[in-house]
């Protein structure tokens, strides 16, 4: 019996190795390295794919939430308000800004933001709420804006799990004030190192990310302000070209896999996310939550099936957050869902025989 990976990225790059080595060659060939014609030809076609009017790429994911903060006015002394089921990146945007991070509840269901928590989270320091577009499946856009609008306050929604993933019919990143991505290798749609990018309409905000993450400067050698170095270089934009003309495919066949988990894993031990009428998940992940994670995991090793944990410390309880005062039993829906969820394996190259054969195995668990 063979073992099924959670994740396998080597199957991806020995479909596609000539692709991946030609478009390495070129920006060797043109020594276009560090920003350049490749990573402007990426901007302008990833914005396009996701239906924004203006994209700047940049070094990471997390670089890309922060300078779009910092692009906002973002400062010392002001509140943003995160979800606290989410990785520790969708906060460190605010964090960096020198602002607060206020942490709200998710939701028992779809374990999204609870948009019914927000509003008593807000206090006269609040400035902007990060929705996260939580493995792959969009948050209540709508319903977020139409609080962040009432108190005339930012809305940044976190894409780094969501490439091609819809909203009532519209791809995400441009939704709100502005949107960032990571193209981290276990995306999606993922770069070969490090690299993200932040959509918007707003054709100002993006030229001031791209002055922040080029040291501050709009005419080369000139520094407005305090800047960073967080370009995109060349050859993770030139990877991510190649590799966005799959991700149509990849996406449809993540659903498949998708549809297959929904209908056929029946164990009553095993609940699945809920996925609202307004939302086509693009499934970067598939999670479920199970009574007794470690018996399940142990079952499941056992069975030489992978499986991920996404994510085991709620951010309102990580020891980096501490000096915030949150204690065990503040953000209870968050809490349960970290020492109670995994992900099942997800990927496209996974044959229907590997996801049948998880599908038998997740039915015959019983727990000890």
């Amino acid at each position: 019996m063979s073992y099924i990976e959670f994740m396998d990225l080597r199957r991806q790059y020995q479909t596609h190795k000539e692709g991946i080595q030609k478009a390495l060659s070129k920006v060797c060939e043109d020594a276009a390295f560090s920003g350049g014609k490749y990573a402007e030809q990426f901007e302008k076609e990833f914005a396009a794919y996701q239906g924004a009017r203006f994209a700047t790429g940049v070094s990471n994911g997390t670089d890309a939430l922060h300078l779009a903060m910092r692009a906002l006015g973002i400062t010392a002394g002001d509140e943003v308000i995160v979800p606290a089921n989410t990785f520790i990146a969708s906060a460190w945007g605010a964090v960096y800004t020198n602002a607060k991070p206020v942490f709200v509840d998710c939701a028992n269901d779809t374990w999204q933001i609870d948009v019914s928590l927000v509003e008593s989270a807000i206090t006269e320091k609040t400035k902007a709420v990060i929705g996260v577009h939580l493995y792959g499946q969009p948050f209540d856009v709508d319903a977020l804006k139409s609080i962040t609008d009432k108190y005339k306050l930012f809305l940044i929604e976190d894409c780094a799990q969501a490439h091609g993933a819809e909203y009532k019919g519209k791809r995400l990143g441009a939704l709100a004030d502005a949107g960032s991505f990571s193209f981290y290798p276990g995306k999606n749609l993922g770069a070969y190192g490090e690299a993200g990018m932040t959509l918007s309409n707003s054709e100002e905000l993006i030229k001031h990310i791209n002055a922040l993450k080029n040291h501050g400067s709009y005419i080369r050698y000139y520094h407005d302000e305090v800047g960073y170095n967080n370009r995109l270089d060349g050859i993770q934009a030139a990877i991510l070209s190649y590799k966005l003309q799959f991700l149509n495919a990849w996406t449809e066949r993540r659903g498949e896999i998708a549809k297959m988990y929904f209908s056929g894993i029946t164990n009553k031990h095993i609940i699945m996310q809920k996925q609202p009428g307004f939302a086509s998940s693009c499934f970067h992940l598939f999670v479920i939550e199970t009574p007794d994670r470690n018996d399940f995991t142990t079952y499941l090793n056992d069975n030489k099936i992978g499986y991920g944990i996404h994510y085991p410390v709620p951010c309102h309880l990580q020891k980096a957050f501490a000096h915030l005062g949150y204690k065990p039993g503040d953000l209870p829906v968050s809490e349960y869902h970290s020492t109670h969820c995994l992900s099942l394996p997800m990927f496209p190259e996974l044959t229907n025989e590997e996801v049948e054969r998880v599908i038998d195995v997740c039915n015959k668990y019983r727990r000890s």
